[in-house]
């Protein structure tokens, strides 16, 4: 299936895993000197992701990134819709200490403010020693609301913050961002679930541009979700008559590439391969899904149909709801 959304994480993937002596400092128990320095370094690479400055960027890159230099630089190119029109604003700074560590290794961070009540926790794998910073910051006033993750590293011999990581989300959908997909997701839970599960996923999608983050409030939203029962990934495959056939769904899921609301809908398909007979098996695919789950049309904007076939899925179609009889 296609990713959904833009990463160009050149390192520092996520997994939750023991670390050895580190530190994380958030922002406001950061010295005055370090949140000067990351938050000029944080505002000038945001800003020059929005602008498509790649001048700037490539010059601000880490060294050891230097062979990520293509993914991150088309990472930027694509996220350009998402940014369009906004100004860099910073939301929160991270500072991660790994000096300590002897070889890379798989870290585990607790960012917990002055008084312990909000903690953090951030996953890197692979992490070598050195220290970093995750910035999490907003392309404030663009229309698709862009959302942005850099990681930068202390680049010891220029002295200064180097970018390491990129990530970019969209975060907002029709005028609608994170909050309103949580808050529809709760009114859902009771008369279409199936909608209310994933306009959970849209609005995690939507809150956070990196997956290796969790707080208590991203803990609340999935006890949330995980309190739908049975939940909809519990219940597939699902088949779904249509007159003499019989579709079988393989799975269903949020998808963003094309910058709107989707669904992906995975069928096990029949095998067809002539390009017409393929897009009137999907087109019968979709229509059977959505009288099974007629709440998808209210509260999504379309569907792709992704085909399956001797274990190779294959995207055909994507339709608007009202093109989907």
């Amino acid at each position: 299936m296609r990713f959904c959304g833009i990463l160009a994480a050149a390192v520092l993937l996520a997994a939750p895993a023991a670390s050895l002596a580190v530190t994380c400092t958030s922002q406001a128990e950061l010295s005055s000197q370090d949140r000067a320095a990351l938050a000029d370094a944080g505002q000038g690479l945001t800003q020059a992701v929005i602008m498509e400055d790649l001048v700037t960027l490539k010059a601000n890159l880490l060294p050891a990134e230097a062979s990520a230099w293509s993914t991150i630089s088309a990472a930027v190119d694509q996220a350009q819709p998402l940014v369009r029109g906004g100004h860099a604003q910073l939301r929160d700074v991270y500072l991660l200490d790994a000096s300590d560590q002897t070889a890379p290794a798989d870290t585990q961070f607790y960012c917990s403010n002055a008084s312990g009540s909000l903690t953090v926790t951030i996953f890197m794998r692979a992490l070598p020693p050195g220290r970093y910073a995750l910035i999490l910051a907003r392309a404030a006033g663009a229309p698709l609301g862009g959302q942005l993750g850099l990681i930068l590293a202390w680049d010891g011999p220029d002295a200064a913050w180097k970018l390491a990581g990129l990530s970019i989300h969209q975060g907002v959908f029709d005028g609608h961002d994170g909050v309103w997909y949580w808050e529809r997701a709760r009114s859902l839970i009771i008369e279409d679930p199936w909608s209310a599960w994933y306009c959970y996923d849209m609005a995690r999608y939507m809150l956070l541009p990196v997956n290796f983050l969790t707080s208590p409030n991203l803990d609340k939203l999935r006890e949330e979700q995980e309190r739908i029962t049975p939940s909809p990934p519990s219940q597939l495959p699902l088949s779904i008559p249509d007159g003499a056939r019989t579709w079988k769904i393989l799975a269903v899921g949020i998808d963003v590439s094309l910058n709107q609301p989707d669904l992906d809908v995975v069928y096990q398909s029949t095998g067809v391969t002539d390009p017409a007979a393929q897009r009137t098996e999907a087109l019968a695919v979709l229509s059977a899904f959505l009288k099974a789950k007629p709440g998808f049309r209210n509260n999504f904007h379309g569907l792709w149909a992704v085909a399956e076939s001797n274990g190779t899925r294959t995207p055909i179609i994507e339709l608007p709801m009202n093109q989907i009889p």
